[in-house]
């Protein structure tokens, strides 16, 4: 495997089209075989498109950070700055709620680099605990997220389309 120099960066508003289409490929790259066309499809329309991205980076309680190799993209992440479930214990609680890697770079380092980047800036902005939620049937995912630290606290539902599918929340310490 090859070395590569990963950069991480914060999105700004003019990201807005580029994490459309980030988003839109890494997530049906994931989970598209599981998933119907017309679930995906309604999944997509409402999670992604330019204005909700624009909004997304508009938010103050919201941060995206995008790794770079050279001058592509390569993944991204999201990080939400907000209250967490009941079973996730923390004061000052930030939710990884996007981390996807473009599948020609999953197990190449991007993940281990947004991960890093995610930490530091919740340790930055005084968090003291991360959490996420991850689709119970995405083995890969949960063997990252285990060897980052990350522990299973609960459950929850998550609607793709109309497949009602179920998530782990797994959550951390930051420090």
């Amino acid at each position: 495997m090859d070395t590569v120099s990963i950069e991480i960066r914060m999105a700004t508003l003019d990201d807005a089209r580029l994490l459309t289409e980030l988003g839109c490929r890494t997530f049906r790259d994931a989970f598209g075989a599981d998933s119907s066309e017309s679930d995906m499809a309604s999944y997509l329309s409402g999670a992604f498109g330019v204005d909700v991205q624009s909004g997304e980076l508009a938010d103050p309680s919201s941060v995206f950070l995008i790794a770079y190799v050279e001058d592509t993209a390569v993944g991204y992440s999201r990080l939400r700055f907000r209250s967490a479930p009941d079973c996730v214990n923390g004061a000052r609680p930030v939710e990884i709620a996007r981390f996807y890697s473009d599948s020609p770079w999953i197990g190449r380092g991007v993940g281990a680099a947004l991960m890093t980047a995610c930490l530091d800036e919740a340790a930055a902005r005084r968090c003291d605990v991360v959490w996420l939620d991850v689709w119970d049937r995405n083995v890969r995912a949960i063997a990252f997220y285990t060897r980052w630290g990350f522990e299973a606290v609960g459950e929850a539902d998550f609607a793709l389309g109309n497949d009602i599918q179920h998530d782990l929340l797994m959550a951390r310490a930051v420090g």
